[in-house]
């Protein structure tokens, strides 16, 4: 089997509509030896914020000289960064030998598992081969039954950001949505939580306490912006001082959850000194979140997708680019509520181009560019992202801030000269 080859027999199976739920991720991994039952976890799960939590979490860890493996969905370039060890994706040589042995297990189970089912095995014999000491490991959606859930109580369970999104698998309300986030939240862990929707909160709290799970909130309060411009921003939390690598106000609220899971990891002795923590911090890489894709003209690229990254997104619109309309490179999936992001990003916006995402729920480029005229703003649709690229990068002369998806935003950093890891 080539690299090709398994990335085929991956992408082979989708998503399956009966028996939702972990019995297919047991017995795969039970084929496999159960690796996962031989590391240790921090698992993340939420609706926004999880894929920056992990990369900082893991960077931290590293820093401090674990052995650190890094779990996260989607990709946005390569395959290939779903499962890092020390900041480097897994080789092309390792997945072509793990997929086979899992392509050898799947093929002998009565209900083939998904495709998410077999990369999650993937990624647990990987960490189990390479001798992770911890895997920050991200939940794919919701968390209960979540493939990633199979296993034993983590060192911390993390609840990040919750809102409206994927409800037509994990319910209609806030409340609906955290209860099934919550559980990864096993007796045995420790919890932190996003200090975010109070309803949230309160469904986790609530949690924590039938299962006997101490839980923390970030002290948000404590929490105090000292200085940012587009190289990173400084902050205080509990009167200790950082710099963070990544844009944002909300990347100050998903730090403070970070540095709270380091307090606990180290109440339960793990050797993370301050450095690791400031180094971290400091030097973490996390594409597609108000990244900076060039500097003259200013070149933004963001991934998101839902009605609170684009609540984020104009935060940091109005930070970092006071007083000015941008060109708004924008593309969506239709099943995500693109109604509420126009309304939100409409008035930063000098124009809309419009591009149809390579996913078959994209939302069609000459659907959006109608919603943008219909709120006032000029608007064009452009089915080629690739011209979209090239004309935004060679004829718009003020800021362009691309967004709506992160299927998009990976052939766009490509299409911008950036190569995965870059």
């Amino acid at each position: 089997m080539n690299y090709e080859e398994a990335l085929s027999y991956l992408n082979n199976y989708g998503w399956s509509n009966t028996n939702f739920g972990l019995s297919r991720t047991y017995e795969l991994l039970a084929a496999l030896g159960d690796p996962h039952k031989k590391l240790k976890f921090v698992h993340v799960a939420g609706s926004n914020g999880k894929g920056s939590t992990c990369a900082m979490l893991a960077n931290i860890l590293q820093a401090a000289g674990y052995c650190t493996g890094l779990y996260i969905s989607p990709y946005i370039q390569d395959f290939r960064e779903r499962m890092q060890v020390n900041g480097t994706p897994i080789s092309e040589e390792q997945l072509c030998a793990i997929t086979e042995r899992v392509r050898d297990a799947a093929e002998r189970m009565a209900e083939h598992p998904t495709h998410f089912e077999m990369v999650t095995a993937i990624g647990m014999e990987y960490f189990y081969e390479q001798g992770c000491d911890i895997v920050v490991l991200e939940v794919g959606m919701g968390g209960e039954f979540d493939s990633t859930n199979v296993i034993d109580a983590p060192e911390v369970a993390v609840i990040t950001n919750i809102g409206l999104d994927h409800t037509e698998y994990l319910g209609n309300t806030i409340e609906e949505i955290a209860h099934t986030k919550g559980g990864i939240i096993k007796p045995g862990s420790a919890c932190v939580c996003y200090n975010g929707s109070q309803k949230a909160v309160r469904v986790i709290t609530d949690i924590c306490s039938e299962r006997g799970v101490p839980l923390t909130i970030p002290a948000t309060w404590t929490l105090e912006p000292t200085g940012s411009s587009l190289d990173g921003q400084r902050f205080l939390y509990k009167k200790q001082e950082y710099f963070l690598r990544l844009l944002g106000a909300h990347q100050l609220q998903n730090a403070a959850v970070v540095l709270e899971v380091v307090d606990l990891l180290r109440a339960k002795g793990y050797a993370i000194p301050a450095g690791a923590v400031d180094e971290g911090l400091r030097t973490v890489k996390w594409p597609a979140r108000f990244e900076v894709l060039r500097r003259d003209p200013l070149f933004l690229l963001d991934g998101g997708h839902n009605p609170q990254c684009a609540e984020a997104l104009s935060q940091c619109l109005r930070e970092y680019l006071p007083g000015k309309k941008v060109t708004f490179l924008m593309g969506m999936l239709k099943d995500k509520d693109y109604h509420s992001v126009m309304d939100i990003t409409a008035p930063f916006a000098q124009r809309y181009i419009c591009i149809t995402p390579h996913n078959k729920r994209a939302l069609p480029a000459a659907e959006l560019a109608a919603l943008a005229r219909a709120h006032g703003i000029p608007a064009e649709a452009c089915e080629d992202t690739a011209a979209a690229v090239d004309y935004c990068k060679n004829e718009v002369t003020g800021p362009v801030v691309a967004f709506g998806s992160l299927y998009a935003a990976g052939e766009i950093r490509t299409l911008m000269g950036l190569k995965s890891g870059e």
